[in-house]
């Protein structure tokens, strides 16, 4: 077949001759592909939103903290309280060799934090080692992080949450190497990260002033107690391993039942993201499913439409072969048609897509000011684009045969 301007008007010429089921055909078609972009992009828009509650965070990292025991051990009963120590981070690092970092983590609630006459209340005050920014990684606005000079000597030094750095100081103001006052102590500014994460672990970074570990026990009388245990495991090991070889060992030190399941809590953040992973896994397929599934209903209303218009144009069909038309021509003339109907229509529905997602993408911002990223890649647009032409040529096959079998003197019989 010869595909030309003059083939083209008589394929327009055709499909306008019904306007009303044209344009119902073509819009099944449309609602389809519209359907498959918005479901797919709104999903990649929600996981990155989602995402963005636990961006800075290791996907390898565990939490162990103390928790009253539940059944007596040794001589002493069950609601015992206990606190992990100092010693048990170094016994950990050398008896549990799947852990890469283990430190330790402390908190102090609801402080003032002062500079010059302004505050900045229900601050809470973390001791921290430097080892730590390998589970949480900061993005530093300003300076540095603490250090492990910084704790050998207990200096006073600190890094201000976002929080405590909008309260206390200008927008772009360093305010490095300058003081603040927390509980009648003066700390000399090092640092401001702009870290969030909506994962809280003892507070979260944003909202808190860090210290020194060794300079927050001194400062409030701590001695060698660890509030939390954070730790990343190896590489090629799960973090559920490890957390049960912390768990046994801190047992065994404190004197606690074996088979106590409450004395130990523990927070696998490897398994949360896991399992958010999985959700959006199920998320894509389902996605990929009611669109194509939409898509297909379109796509079968068009085969159904063009047999009918096969059927309504038998006579026509039979006087092109009467005059020499090959069945491989009238086979090409009726998938044409509908690649030309199901194109349109499909380009139109994702074009509309795009833009729509395009508009939700500007409307819906993250706090730092930037997009979610409401949209489809652009190998999603070529896949889409190729299912769509694959589809159109399945619609047209039953349609297209039948012409193709029409003979011209029955043809004329029919007329």
């Amino acid at each position: 077949m010869r595909f030309d301007q003059d083939t083209f008007t008589e394929i327009l010429d055709t499909l306008t001759r019904n306007k009303s089921r044209s344009l119902m055909t073509a819009f099944g078609v449309f609602w389809g592909i519209l359907m498959l972009v918005l479901l797919s992009g709104g999903s990649n828009g929600i996981e990155k939103m989602l995402w963005a509650q636990f961006n800075g965070f290791a996907t390898n990292s565990g939490v162990a903290f103390a928790e009253a025991t539940s059944l007596p051990y040794k001589g002493f009963g069950k609601g015992r309280s206990w606190d992990i120590e100092r010693k048990d981070i170094d016994n950990l690092k050398k008896n549990v060799k799947s852990i890469d970092v283990i430190t330790g983590k402390s908190s102090e609630w609801g402080k003032v934090v002062t500079y010059r006459e302004l505050k900045y209340e229900d601050c809470t005050v973390q001791g921290l080692e430097a080892c730590y920014i390998s589970i949480e990684p900061q993005e530093m606005l300003y300076g540095r992080f603490i250090n492990e000079i910084d704790n050998i000597e207990s200096r006073k030094v600190c890094v201000l949450g976002k929080q405590p750095y909008e309260a206390l100081f200008m927008k772009g103001e360093n305010p490095c190497g300058k003081l603040i006052g927390i509980d009648g102590i003066q700390y000399k500014v090092v640092g401001v990260t702009m870290s969030e994460s909506n994962i809280s672990i003892n507070g979260r970074m944003s909202e808190s002033v860090t210290i020194p570990m060794s300079t927050l026990e001194k400062a409030y009388n701590k001695g060698a107690s660890i509030q939390v245990l954070c730790y990343t495991a190896k590489s090629g090991h799960k973090v559920s391993e490890v957390e049960e070889e912390i768990a046994g060992i801190l047992k065994s030190v404190h004197y606690i039942n074996p088979d106590d399941k409450q004395a130990v809590g523990q927070f696998n953040v490897e398994e949360m993201f896991q399992m958010v992973e999985n959700v959006f896994l199920g998320l894509g397929i389902l996605t990929w499913l009611v669109g194509l599934g939409t898509l297909l209903a379109g796509i079968i209303g068009v085969s159904n439409i063009m047999m009918v218009t096969v059927k309504e144009r038998t006579s026509e069909i039979g006087i092109r072969r009467a005059i020499g038309a090959k069945p491989n021509d009238i086979l090409m003339q009726i998938i044409a048609e509908c690649l030309l109907l199901t194109s349109l229509a499909g380009l139109l529905g994702l074009s509309a897509g795009v833009g729509m997602l395009g508009l939700a993408d500007g409307l819906i911002k993250t706090d730092a000011g930037s997009n979610f990223g409401f949209g489809i890649s652009l190998s999603s647009g070529i896949g889409i684009t190729v299912v769509l032409v694959l589809l159109g040529i399945v619609a047209s096959m039953a349609p297209a045969l039948r012409a193709m079998s029409i003979k011209p003197i029955e043809a004329m019989r029919e007329e």
